[in-house]
């Protein structure tokens, strides 16, 4: 029983194409370049790190005089 060879099919055959890179937080596989990077899809990046706020929301109009000589 030691000595007895493993009845275990080796696949020596390369495989064609890169690695399967899976999304670290929801499983699905990844196929953009920057998703593969980071291990994270789009999707949960986005949860993950939202976009800031956008400055246009926190301008605002100011009344002002007019200035002379205009």
């Amino acid at each position: 029983m030691g000595d007895e060879p493993l009845d275990i099919a080796i696949d020596s055959a390369p495989h064609e194409g890169p690695a399967r890179v899976w999304c670290r937080l929801c499983g699905r596989p990844l196929t953009g370049s920057d998703s593969r990077r980071t291990g994270l899809g789009p999707t949960c990046d986005a949860k993950l790190h939202p976009a800031g706020p956008d400055i246009r929301t926190r301008r605002h109009d100011v009344d002002q005089d007019t200035l002379p000589g205009i």
